[in-house]
């Protein structure tokens, strides 16, 4: 089977990692401080490297599953970096959300080296990565998502070829905006029914058996019920960077983004009062206070 190598073994990359893994795949994974536990990983087979160029003259296909586009660029572009080991056949998959011109940079520069390079962004949450159920949309040429599909099928349960390089970081800002534009308003909905003194069963009975009945109501149900935030593990700060990458898309298309920015802006506020580990239903909180 295809040797496969790993970088970013967080939240989301663990999952990955875990299904791809109990799939037979041989893996080696980046060692980074910012990855989850990685014990039994190596306890089903997966080994680790602290080098980034070894990993990838040992790999048939790399995936990344970072934080963003700094990230994949760093990974690719640094001093021993993947891009100074990478085989001639080899596949890169970026599963991190990232700017779509960014992206079809990068796979120029890869394909200067005989490689190829695809964008397989995610939606879900790690609760689904863990269970391999995860929705990709996959950008890249069509014979080489064919190539990669049963890799992706071990992590994904829906997946979408998109088209060219990049089409899959689009499909994914422009779902992350539609996502994260409910969850905004969501929140300042549910905020201002708390300043109104209205029982939050009371607000998700009327919203929830209205026009906000939705997966987003759902993910916040837990939070407005109980303070719960285990159903909706997404970083506000994770947020904003989205929303920055979206309107950053929208500007270099030359669409309108006035909503958007407005959604944008709703992050970056909560963002300078909160911890940089509350998630977006902590939103409800930050705003039930008012203007900051």
């Amino acid at each position: 089977m295809k040797k496969i190598g790993m970088v970013g073994i967080g939240l989301m990359g663990h999952g990955i990692a875990s299904n791809i893994v109990k799939h037979g795949y041989p893996m080696v994974l980046f060692e980074h401080p910012g990855n989850q536990p990685v014990d039994a990983l190596r306890e089903a087979g997966a080994t680790t490297s602290p080098s980034l160029k070894e990993i990838a003259a040992a790999a048939d296909v790399i995936i990344l599953c970072v934080t963003g586009t700094p990230e994949v660029e760093d990974v690719l572009f640094r001093k021993d970096g993947l891009l100074e080991g990478v085989k001639p056949g080899t596949i890169i998959i970026d599963c991190s959300t990232a700017i779509p011109s960014s992206t079809q940079r990068i796979a120029l520069e890869v394909e200067k080296l005989g490689a190829k390079f695809i964008d397989a962004p995610m939606t879900r949450t790690p609760k689904e990565a863990a269970e391999g159920r995860l929705n990709l949309t996959v950008g890249g040429e069509r014979e080489v998502f064919e190539t990669v599909k049963p890799l992706l099928q071990c992590y994904a349960e829906n997946i979408v070829f998109a088209g060219p390089v990049g089409s899959g970081h689009q499909l994914k800002l422009i779902h992350n905006f539609v996502s994260l534009g409910f969850s905004a308003v969501l929140a300042e909905a549910a905020a201002c029914a708390e300043r109104a003194e209205i029982p939050s069963e009371v607000f998700l009975e009327v919203v929830g058996k209205g026009g906000g009945d939705s997966v987003v109501l759902n993910r916040f149900r837990p939070f407005l019920e109980t303070r719960d935030r285990t159903g909706f593990r997404f970083y506000i700060s994770n947020a904003l960077k989205d929303m920055n990458y979206y309107t950053t898309m929208a500007r270099e298309s030359g669409s309108v983004f006035n909503t958007a920015e407005s959604v944008r802006r709703t992050y970056e506020s909560a963002s300078k009062v909160s911890d940089p580990k509350s998630t977006v239903p902590d939103l409800v909180e930050i705003l039930a206070k008012g203007p900051q």
